[in-house]
């Protein structure tokens, strides 16, 4: 392809070590492992030399059975195949450590560590991931820091520490967890992870509205009839029933994945590429993110739970309260639907729909842009035109389209819709998007702050949330509505969006 503008990596990070803290984990065995695995099997030493690979968790494991299982998980879940030559350099650089739960634990880590260190002829660089509940953050780290385990800030050798979403489960509990993270740990060492931002479509969210000028010319009130954001997902809470019930919806996807898209979105032009200047332009739109408060819930929020119905297949499928680990008597919603606005100059007064739920009809998440509507002149006089609109799609066929109406070929003035679409398997090639986790981790490897959110992002993003919460305490305000699996909601969030005119975008 020719005019390929290429903005290339900084240089490469020197070698590593990776610590995946809960390394028996489900994060670890579907996407942790196999991400580090694709960036070894890339062939373009994406993944620094000679880094090693250490997992950390309660269990008793040997190093050869860790080898073992994480081959089977990588071969399960890696999106390349496993090549035996890859995979014998990545396996070369793996070993297991257990007493993640003991007192000596951080102790044997470090000792691990510096061994590990010796025999690969690698400095002292470590990455500490920790895939584990968020309870436990505080105390890891702290421990960490106690056993002499993180470097200072300005050492000649790096440390930094991932912490998985969710952090914290409400806004005091986020508060409380990033001061502790910053008791210990100066700010360029924290990543607070979002696998969504890994996602090449909301990556490239900032090349389609900033490098494309037709669109940033649209993006606003004067142009935009409103906004929608779809996350759906068609299972229900498989293995994740204990995490998922003290959650939900609001919490598992609002929280974080759908404001981290809003924002990018929504966002100004930054005044560089700069991770600081990306996210200062995000965190401005929370600002103006309106609050929704108790006496608004019921008429700009929508929660439901599903029932017993079927998926896309027909097979049946159970209600929540019927699935296993679920408590019978659960207040959880797995259905969310919202309508706010963004009060700042260039988004007055344009709606923005969110909603997000389990067992729907597909796994999909999108963007929909619906522009304003034609005026009632020329071809709008005695017909009802479509309004253009923009759907980004995020999962799992990723790309855009642009509807846009023309006329049929013919004698006759004959008015007909035409979506311009770019699908990336059609356009780039089958396999062209690394997983999110991949992208992700690389970049912490490169100390690159620009996809990772932080501190105050996610205490506004909890603070929103949190007005919504503390609105839901009061079942009688906004209570639990029901959807049949397989569909895509409860008649209230039809409601919610026709009450003025509009209607969901499937996507």
């Amino acid at each position: 392809m020719d005019n390929l503008l290429t903005i290339q990596r900084a240089q490469s990070a020197p070698p590593c070590s990776v610590v995946i803290f809960g390394a028996s984990g489900d994060l670890a065995r579907r996407k942790l492992i196999p991400a580090l695995y694709n960036l070894v099997a890339c062939g373009q030493g994406m993944m620094p030399a000679k880094s090693a690979v250490l997992g950390f968790a309660r269990r008793e494991m040997a190093r050869d059975d860790f080898r073992k299982t994480t081959r089977e998980w990588t071969e399960k879940f890696s999106r390349l195949k496993v090549e035996e030559a890859c995979w014998s350099t990545f396996a070369d650089g793996l070993d297991y450590l257990s007493g993640l739960d003991r007192p000596d634990g951080f102790t044997k880590l470090k000792a691990k560590l510096e061994a590990i260190e010796k025999a690969r002829g690698i400095p002292p660089n470590r990455v500490y991931y920790l895939a584990i509940p968020p309870d436990a953050i505080t105390d890891s780290v702290k421990r960490l820091a106690e056993a002499g385990l993180i470097a200072p800030p300005t050492a000649p050798n790096f440390t930094r520490v991932v912490v998985e979403k969710p952090i914290g489960h409400d806004l005091q509990s986020a508060l409380e967890i990033n001061r502790a993270l910053v008791k210990y740990l100066d700010e360029s060492q924290i990543f607070r992870i979002d696998h969504y931002l890994g996602k090449e479509t909301v990556q490239n969210l900032l090349v389609l509205r900033f490098s494309n000028h037709i669109f940033e010319q649209l993006w606003g009130s004067r142009n935009v009839d409103h906004v929608q954001i779809t996350v759906a997902e068609a299972e229900g809470v498989g293995t994740r029933a204990m995490f998922y019930d003290h959650a939900g919806a609001l919490r598992d996807i609002v929280q974080n994945h759908i404001l981290q898209v809003l924002a990018l979105l929504a966002m100004e032009p930054p005044v560089s590429l700069h991770a600081e200047a990306i996210s200062e332009s995000k965190l401005n739109v929370l600002r103006a993110l309106r609050p929704i408060t108790p006496d608004q819930a019921r008429a700009n929020t929508v929660r439901a739970r599903y029932v017993a119905g079927t998926d896309a297949e027909g097979k049946p499928r159970p209600g929540y309260l019927d699935e296993e680990g679920i408590d019978k008597n659960s207040r959880t919603e797995t259905f969310v639907a919202l309508k706010t606005y963004i009060d700042n100059w260039r988004w007055s007064g344009v709606p923005f729909y969110m909603r997000t739920g389990k067992r729907m009809p597909r796994r999909a998440s999108a963007i929909y842009v619906q522009f304003k509507d034609v005026p009632q002149i020329l071809f709008n006089r005695d017909l009802v035109v479509p309004a253009n609109a923009l759907t980004i799609r995020i999962q799992p066929d990723e790309g855009f389209s642009f509807d846009v109406m023309t006329k049929r070929p013919g004698l006759d003035l004959v008015l007909q819709p035409v979506r311009m679409n770019l699908s990336y398997e059609t356009a780039f090639g089958d396999g062209a998007s690394p997983d999110g986790y991949e992208r992700l981790l690389l970049d912490v490897m490169d100390g690159d702050h620009t996809l990772f959110p932080s501190a105050m992002f996610v205490e506004k993003s909890w603070e929103f949330v949190q007005g919504i919460l503390d609105s839901w305490n009061d079942g009688a305000r906004v209570p639990i509505g029901e959807y049949k699996a397989g569909t895509w909601g409860p008649p209230e969030a039809e409601q919610l969006i026709r009450s003025a005119g509009r209607v969901w975008h499937e996507p």
